[in-house]
């Protein structure tokens, strides 16, 4: 694996600019077109049918199945239909975002659908010179601050089976995932048709990886996700040099702002690397009938 490690520039946080990004509707409308491709990835076959954007990975965890999107709200009853035909047998959420038509939330609770989580999309700019963003290729953490880890920490780019498996591994016990499925993961991970627009990042101590993110950069956009911690090595600042790699990798590929959407526990983190909260994004379970 590619190191991508410590910068001198350590001291780099948030300007006052970039705490106040304020995204117009086209800049949100290629931060969700993102995500949409993030997560259609999962399933090769890209679907896209009656109104709806939704994957089906075949993998029987519902964070790799479900709705992305609904165009239209005019057949409600009829779409929500054939979603829980499209994906009957598998757990799934379906997502609704700033993507989503007006009144999609209360349409599907109409219609049975229950909230599970409302997680805020924050968005960061990628201007400014990219050694600011905290790891580069020359050194190692230790010092303690933003952007570095543990002293021996460093953050390499995932190449080849058997890292990928290990870092498949790692995110998925983070997760919940049983491990009985991590091979259907690795699988799926293997045969993404975007994988050039994909960096896998793994955060190495000891010759082991303890921390995993994943970065697509597409739509002028670094969507960061699967930014995962093993729980024995958290709140040793893991997140934050995984963080600022994926920063790095996004300004490296030219690509104008970075996005994610963050759990109640990572939000604090992102502002402190400049991320501002610009939308939000609901899960919701639609019952089987």
């Amino acid at each position: 694996m590619k190191a991508i490690k410590r910068n001198d520039a350590l001291n780099w946080v948030a300007s006052s600019d970039s705490a106040t990004y304020p995204p117009k509707a086209d800049e949100l409308a290629e931060v969700t077109a993102n995500f949409r491709q993030y997560l259609l990835g999962w399933d090769t076959a890209k679907r896209a049918e009656d109104g709806l954007d939704l994957f089906s990975s075949g993998i029987t965890a519902m964070q790799f199945n479900g709705v992305v999107r609904v165009r239209s709200l005019e057949a409600v009853e009829q779409t929500v239909a054939t979603a829980r035909m499209r994906l009957a047998g598998i757990p799934w959420w379906w997502w609704v975002g700033p993507d989503s038509p007006k009144g999609t939330s209360a349409a599907l609770t109409s219609q049975g659908a229950v909230l599970l989580a409302a997680m805020p999309l924050m968005v960061r700019p990628l201007d400014g010179d990219a050694s600011s963003y905290g790891y580069n290729i020359e050194a190692r953490g230790g010092s303690g601050a933003l952007g570095e880890g543990p002293d021996g920490l460093s953050v390499e780019v995932v190449e080849g089976l058997g890292r990928l498996t290990e870092l498949v591994d790692v995110y998925t016990k983070s997760m919940g995932i049983p491990a009985d499925l991590a091979a259907d993961v690795v699988r799926a991970e293997a045969a993404r048709e975007d994988n050039t627009d994909v960096i896998r990042l793994a955060a190495v101590l000891d010759g082991r990886i303890v921390g995993t993110t994943v970065v697509i950069t597409t739509h002028r956009t670094a969507g960061v996700f699967i930014v995962h911690v093993a729980e024995a090595q958290r709140r040793r600042g893991i997140g934050g040099a995984l963080t600022a790699a994926a920063l790095r990798v996004g300004r490296e590929r030219g690509m104008r702002r970075a996005a994610l959407i963050a759990s109640p526990a990572g939000e604090a983190l992102y502002r402190n690397f400049g991320f501002t909260v610009v939308s939000e994004y609901q899960l919701f379970a639609v019952p089987a009938v």
